[in-house]
This record gives structure tokens, sequence and C-alpha cells, in this order.
């Protein structure tokens, strides 16, 4: 879709905006109208973030030379890779907000409808097309389902967001069994359906509504999705206005399915040709050089001579000046792209080993072990809804790990949240912490709420279980004992925590007592 015809709708949050700072609307007020331009005013109300979204998160070279330009520009200090692979600029002044925005639709970039109730960024394995035991490249499918959901945000409005994801193995990293809707690619060459699912409060595995659907019929299902949740979804209360809330609605999964698959009968009936006609994906012509390159960093990828490299900013925080270093270094190089993970990893595909090498200097500040690509929400310093500071704890947990010498693996990746929202993703982590607080002597304490044991793969998803709440400042002393111990066993944490059913919550209880 053609991103020029929506600069019709930035006068109105011009205006909006500028009403806004001069006080003449609340904050809520603002929130509720400037969601579907991809923007919040941050805590405090002095400044605006803005949404980029990234389509399947691909990172074009051409988008990242946006971004970069506009990191330059506008002299931009923070930036964020979210848990729904889109690139979020944050402390922006209101005609700063505006004029990135009118540009990123001039470069094709959309930023309508990255906020309210409206169809999200539709999300895809990051290394999809390029990955060695990948069922299919489920990316051109996925960015074919963001193009047609586009065409909801000026349909009827829905009761709230729609997510959709897409997997290309059983690794399910964007949890396409648990989404709004998802697709889970199989051995076939086709797509497993699951629908209403969801994290956060009252959190959902999907409804599996089909299995072996062709990859061209997808839109159907979006279609048939949406109608359902026009139809069933509750408008009254926002806390209940999720997909997956009509699972409990409607009288349990098998109730869902009926109603979800009368609805896609209805699609199919309508006589309306939804049918993708295009399946090809892009192909990768390059060729590696020769050279064998081996590096914890470094990803070989199913094309012979090319790999991927992985950089993982510690909490999704990459510097500007390092992204606008490395659009610099891509614009020489064929083929390279960006694409972003839901664990806010960033990789750089189809490289040459030599322009791996170079690559990995650049993005030196990468995580260095597997805790250290932990996910954090962007946290309450800056979002509205954020109940504790979650790129502050990340922070803090980093630096005692390090200075404790934790041995890599010693740790897992933990998943951070601000609030009950689960934009850290803390209930389907391994170890989970999600902001809230903690009684002291009868006085309210800064803390977390510790779950354990999640896990999204495919076939084996389970809901991490609460263990209790943690004050904010003994989090950090409870990871590195945690490290410890296990380092001491000489397993891996996930050896280590199979090994010893009981020992994660023996430890945890010492701090949540």
């Amino acid at each position: 879709m053609d991103t020029q015809v929506w600069k019709q709708y930035l006068p109105a949050f011009m205006e909006k905006t500028k009403q806004f700072y001069n006080g003449s609307i609340s904050q809520g007020d603002y929130k509720s109208f400037s969601g579907f331009y991809g923007s919040y005013a941050q805590r405090g109300g002095q400044a605006n973030m803005l949404r980029l979204r990234m389509p399947a998160g691909e990172v074009t070279k051409e988008k990242m030379i946006f971004t970069a330009e506009m990191l330059k520009k506008y002299q931009v200090s923070r930036m964020h890779f979210t848990t729904c692979q889109t690139i979020q600029l944050h402390d922006l002044q209101p005609e700063t907000v505006c004029a990135i925005m009118g540009e990123a639709l001039d470069a094709g970039i959309m930023i309508i409808g990255g906020g309210g109730d409206y169809p999200r960024n539709v999300m895809c394995p990051p290394l999809s097309g390029v990955q060695k035991d990948e069922y299919f490249d489920v990316l051109p499918w996925a960015q074919a389902a963001g193009d047609y959901l586009l065409n909801f945000i000026t349909e009827k409005k829905m009761p709230r967001k729609l997510k959709v994801g897409f997997s290309n193995s059983p690794e399910n990293i964007t949890h396409a069994t648990y989404r709004d809707l998802g697709f889970a690619a199989t051995r076939q060459g086709t797509f497993d359906v699951y629908s209403a699912g969801g994290l956060g409060p009252n959190p959902c595995f999907g409804v599996k509504v089909a299995d072996g659907v062709e990859p061209e019929m997808i839109l159907y299902y979006i279609r048939a999705m949406w109608l359902t949740f026009l139809t069933y979804g509750n408008y009254e209360s926002r806390l209940k206005s999720r997909t997956r809330y009509m699972q409990e609605t409607l009288g349990g999964p098998d109730a869902y399915s009926e109603a979800y698959n009368e609805k896609l009968k209805e699609v199919f009936n309508s006589g309306e040709d939804l049918r993708i006609r295009h399946t090809d994906g892009k192909e990768v012509l390059k060729k590696g050089a020769g050279a064998n390159l081996t590096h914890a960093r470094v990803l070989e990828q199913k094309q012979n001579g090319l790999y991927a490299v992985s950089w993982h900013p510690i909490g999704g925080m990459p510097a500007p000046d390092t992204f606008c270093a490395l659009s610099t270094a891509v614009e020489k190089m064929n083929d390279v792209e960006l694409r972003l993970s839901p664990d806010e990893t960033a990789y750089i595909i189809n490289l040459t080993a030599k322009e791996a090498e170079q690559v990995m200097h650049i993005t030196k500040d990468s995580a260095q072990t597997v805790f250290e690509t932990s996910v954090s929400c962007i946290g309450a310093s800056i979002c509205q809804a954020g109940a504790r500071d979650s790129q502050a704890l990340l922070t803090a947990c980093v630096k005692a790990v390090r200075d404790a010498a934790i041995p890599d693996k010693a740790l897992p990746q933990i998943h951070i949240s601000g609030c009950p929202s689960s934009c850290g993703t803390h209930q389907t982590g391994v170890i989970g912490f999600r902001g809230g607080m903690k009684r002291v002597d009868g006085k309210p304490q800064s803390g977390f709420v510790l779950y354990v044991n999640g896990c999204a793969q495919q076939g084996s998803e389970t809901m991490g279980r609460e263990a209790g709440t943690i004050l904010t400042e003994k989090i950090p002393e409870f990871l590195v004992k945690l490290g410890k111990t296990v380092a001491e066993s000489g397993l891996t944490f996930s050896e280590w925590n199979k090994e010893n059913k009981s020992a994660l919550d023996k430890i945890a209880a010492e701090y949540t007592a």
C-alpha cells in the first residue's frame, strides 16, 4: 500500500499534539487519539515516542539509511528495538515527531496504526529465508498479511489491538501459537492456524482453528479473524477486549473454534477473491568468498558462504551512533539488510566472512553472554502504563552478574516487563519478572513478581508459574546467587534446571519470603 495516502491524517495529529503540549487536552484524551499515529506521550508529558513499523521485522538497507538520517538530522538520543519487531524513537519534541512522521511516510515506512485499537506489526522469525533448519520461508506471506491488515485500519474500529504472527519452525520465536492470530509453518509447506491467544492478564494459548492451510489462502483466515473479533469482542470493558477473552465468552476453546469457522465459512461464501497470487520470496544471489568464520555471534546461512551476525544491545537499546555507523557500512554491501527479532536482537544478514567481521567490530557493544541477551520492555521511566523501571533493573542485573564473573550459560535469558501487559514477554521466559509491589513492615516497596519455567517451544508451550515477589533491589543479588550455584555444578542453567526440579524455587524462596 502506498504510504503517501496516509499523509492526509497528519494535520489532525499536529493540531492535537499542539493542544496537548499547551495543556488544552488531557494526557488520557491525547493517548486515545495519538495511538492511531504510532505515537504516545512519554511519562511526564514532556516528550513523545514514535513507532516505525517494520513489517515482519525486515529493515531493508533503504530503511536503515532513512532511520540513521532521522537520528542524525533530529539528534535523536534514544531508540529501542521492540518485542513486536519495530523501531521506536524516543524523547521527541512535538515539531520533531510530526516532521519524522511525514518523512517516514515519504520513505515508505508506515507509522499509522502503530498503537491504539488497530492491527499491529505482523511478526515473523528474523532469519526466515536464510535459516538452515526452517520448514520454509514465511517472510513473503507475513508481509502479504501485513499489507492486507492495513486495510482494516480505516474500517470499523476493533475492540482492541490485533496481533498476528508467523513461525517457520517449532522454535516459535514469534509465539505464533498464542497470538491473536498465528500461522505456524509445517514440514508440508502449509500453515496450522491458531487464534484467540495472548499474553498479559489472563494469558491464553491459542485455539487451533485450522490445519494444512495453503499459504496463498491465508488472507481468508485473517478476514475471518477480524469478523470474529468484531462480532464477539468486548466493546464494553477494555480489560476484556482482547481476543483471548472470547474463548471464555463463547464457552471454551471448542465453542470458539466453531464460532471462528462459521465466520470463515462466511468469508469463503462471500465470493471475494483473497487468494495471494505471488509466492516468491527474495532470492539471494550473492555468493560467499569461501572463507570460514566461527564466532558466537555468527550464524551460517543456508546460502553457502554467507553469514548472519547477531547484535543484541543491552535491553534492546542500541546507541544511535552505533546504528548510524552500521547503516553507513551496510550501504556499501550488496543484498545486506537488518532483521529484528522478538527478543530485541537484530540480525544483519547476507554477509560474506569479511563483511561479517566488519559488522562484528561495529557492533562490539553487543551482549556477550546468553544472560546479557535478556529482554526488557521500555519501562516506567518512559511508558505511561509502566509500574516499574524494567530497563533500570536489567542494567543493574547485567552489572552485578558481570562484577561477579558469572560464566556464560550459567544464567538464562530472562524476560522483564514493567507491568502486567507482558511487553517483555515475562510469562513465557524460563525466568521472568513483572513490575509490582511488595509490602515490607506493612509499607509498599518496589518489587517484581517472579515467574519461572515458561516455555515458547511449539508443542511444549508453558506459561511461567508465579513464584512470589522480590524487592527490586534484591533481584541482582538473587541472580548472582543463582548463577554461582549453577556454575559450581559444572552444568549449564538449562541442564541444572532440568536435573534439579525444585532448586530454582528453593533459591527464590530466600528472596520472596
